[in-house]
């Protein structure tokens, strides 16, 4: 039960991310198919081809639903600064990888950001160390730690509510779910009830319909997002 709730949380764990720079960022902006061809296996493709089917009507019919009531009830004020503070709470997964790839000034900044965001900015509702001292929070994870030591990808994976991944960045999203201060809170339901807020709330903060357009664009969605993913992720490890 413990292994499920573990799974279910993750997903969580991931939506903030694509949302915690700018309310307005696109989510899919690096999702671009090309022709360039990804070395990266993908051994279980009819699993993962499942596991996107399921993901694509979770989307659909309980996400982007969801989301947009919340957004008509919570004015985007309030939405944002919740965001912030969830972000905020990500410190730990930030400062520690930044520190494990050796990027100092990164980990110096974000252990600035964290002082000065949950003293001023209220706990991280606001963030006065981006907009007013213009501090530049890293977007340092476990996987991409694990890249930098020339860990190899792996094979493909899609998860249920987690999403595109690889076996190495997995390994490495369970690792930084350690380093989330949520993960502790008592009991389990309470764990899981803030993740799935969280989640609610983050998805409501970004643009509904670049989804849809990005399916309506591609040959094979599958294929797109699975490229973009790759690209993506190579590009923040040379980052």
């Amino acid at each position: 039960m413990r292994c499920v709730v573990l799974i279910l949380l993750l997903f969580a764990l991931v939506c903030p991310v694509a949302a915690q720079e700018e309310v307005a960022d696109d989510l899919f902006d690096d999702y671009i198919e090309t022709g360039e061809e990804h070395l990266v296996p993908d051994p279980l493709y009819w699993f993962n081809y499942g596991m996107y089917t399921f993901n694509d009507k979770l989307y659909f019919w309980v996400m982007k639903p969801v989301s947009r009531g919340y957004g008509r009830v919570v004015p985007g004020l309030i939405r944002t600064g919740i965001d912030n503070m969830f972000n905020n709470l990500l410190f730990p997964v930030r400062f520690v990888n930044s520190v494990f790839q050796g990027k100092i000034r990164g980990a110096g900044s974000e252990l600035g950001i964290f002082a000065v965001n949950s003293t001023m900015g209220f706990l991280g509702f606001a963030r006065p160390a981006q907009d007013v001292f213009a501090m530049e929070m890293s977007k340092e994870d476990l996987g991409q730690t694990l890249g930098s030591y020339s860990v190899k990808e792996g094979f493909y994976l899609v998860l249920p509510f987690l999403g595109p991944s690889t076996l190495r960045d997995l390994v490495g999203t369970v690792g930084d779910s350690f380093l989330s201060p949520i993960n502790y809170v008592t009991p389990e339901s309470a764990s899981f009830g803030l993740r799935a807020f969280d989640a609610v709330n983050s998805f409501s903060l970004m643009r509904v319909g670049d989804y849809e357009t990005l399916k309506q664009a591609a040959v094979d969605p599958y294929v797109a997002i699975k490229d973009g993913y790759i690209q993506l992720r190579r590009k923040r490890i040379q980052e």
